[in-house]
């Protein structure tokens, strides 16, 4: 009988709700959303090394997943701003602790790395 694996990519909700967060350019865009809403181009200067085109898909697919709002305000030229809905409001004590922790043990990992590529 073969034993079917305990962590699913398929029905483990743990790994769905991970592809959410574990995208660098998604987890810096809910950050830069944690303080209220914020304009596209505002947004765009924050996050630094993202392109137009990582920002604009990082951005549907926070809306896509009801973790960000957007709003066109008709102007010349038109303004776009997010903000994180109440389900991406949830994810901000997560997201913090996991900031909280890289804090905490960064230089730890980086040690750790440092360490292993020397005895490589």
């Amino acid at each position: 009988m073969r034993k079917l694996p305990d962590i699913s990519l398929e029905l483990c909700r743990y790994s769905h709700v991970l592809e959410i967060i574990s995208n660098k350019w998604t987890a810096l865009a809910i950050y830069a959303m944690e303080d209220g809403t914020i304009r596209y181009g505002e947004m765009k200067r924050r996050i630094e090394g993202i392109s137009q085109k990582m920002l604009t898909q990082t951005l549907k697919q926070l809306e896509r997943d009801g973790v960000a709002n957007r709003k066109l305000i008709p102007s010349v030229p038109p303004i776009t701003e997010y903000s994180l809905t109440p389900l991406g409001e949830s994810l901000l004590p997560l997201m913090n602790m996991l900031k909280l922790w890289a804090v905490d043990h960064y230089d730890d990992v980086k040690k750790a790395r440092d360490e292993y590529d020397v005895s490589r």
